[in-house]
């Protein structure tokens, strides 16, 4: 039978994720909750992978053994219900930054798609650490951390489509154009990226052939558009789909402290982008 973590692992983790996080970070329950959420990514990937005797904890779980073992913590435990429902409304306004990666003739782009089953496709993007950190420097990490591709040299600071949904969450993302299509990808986190594969463009406007697309749907007119405007200077068309599949043993997480319009239909939209999951 699995056990759950020890008060000295609790303690560990507590002082890596959140002791010894910059101040600033500890000035809210909602900036705590994400340094709580990369202990809480740390205990599964790395100490629950090497200790099959340990439970495997969901975040609410976690949170609450993390609270109960500290002492300053402790008090708030009454109050988590609360907590977590500010957390969730405070993430879903976290700004988000990304790409969109197309081939050399413009006619596919690439897509990642989330590590749980019911997982939508969605261009690779990421919240921002800060409200100060800027919208490309975003887009470079996140991008590099989902794919392992770097964009810093690709990426031009004014190409960019840019959505808001439902008010609360705004998403830009950087077109990034005339990648080669045997490019290897591969996810530098653990279990948040399960495929990543070039789709074509028509494919996806007509229909999207039964797959989950809610974060790609919004911003296809605008890239159309785009592209139009733009034309690239190779004129080839390719067929195939090239696809990477992951395997099991990678999610992002953070060692060091955890730094951090267009309506659509909201019922698809926020469970897709995994708010507090």
């Amino acid at each position: 039978m699995s056990s759950l973590p020890s008060k000295k692992l609790l303690d560990d983790l507590y002082t890596q994720f959140v002791v010894n996080a910059p101040e600033e970070e500890k000035q809210s329950f909602e900036r705590l909750m994400f340094l709580v959420e990369s202990a809480h990514w740390y205990y599964e990937d790395n100490v629950v992978e090497n200790d099959q005797t340990l439970k495997s904890l969901s975040f609410r779980e976690f949170t609450r053994l993390l609270f109960n073992n500290s002492d300053l913590l402790r008090p708030h435990v009454a109050h988590l219900d609360k907590i977590f429902r500010d957390f969730c409304a405070y993430k879903s306004r976290v700004p988000v930054a990304g790409a969109i990666i197309l081939d050399e003739t413009y006619e596919r782009c690439l897509l990642v798609k989330g590590w749980k089953q019911s997982s939508s496709w969605s261009f690779p993007r990421g919240k921002k650490n800060t409200t100060n950190e800027e919208d490309d420097v975003c887009a470079i990490r996140e991008v590099h951390e989902e794919t392992g591709f770097d964009v810093s040299k690709l990426l031009k600071k004014e190409e960019y489509i840019e959505f808001t949904f439902e008010g609360k969450k705004r998403v830009r993302l950087y077109i990034v154009v005339g990648v080669r299509d045997d490019t290897a990808f591969a996810p530098l986190t653990k279990k948040e990226i399960s495929v990543i594969a070039w789709h074509r463009l028509d494919g996806l406007e007509s229909g999207f052939a039964g797959l989950k697309m809610y974060m790609v749907a919004p911003f296809l007119a605008s890239l159309k558009s785009w592209i139009s405007k733009h034309p690239s200077p190779v004129a080839l068309s390719i067929d195939n789909a090239v696809t990477t599949t992951i395997k099991p043993t990678e999610r992002r997480y953070n060692v060091k402290a955890w730094k951090q319009s267009q309506k659509v239909n909201k019922s698809a939209i926020f469970p897709a982008m995994g708010i507090c999951s």
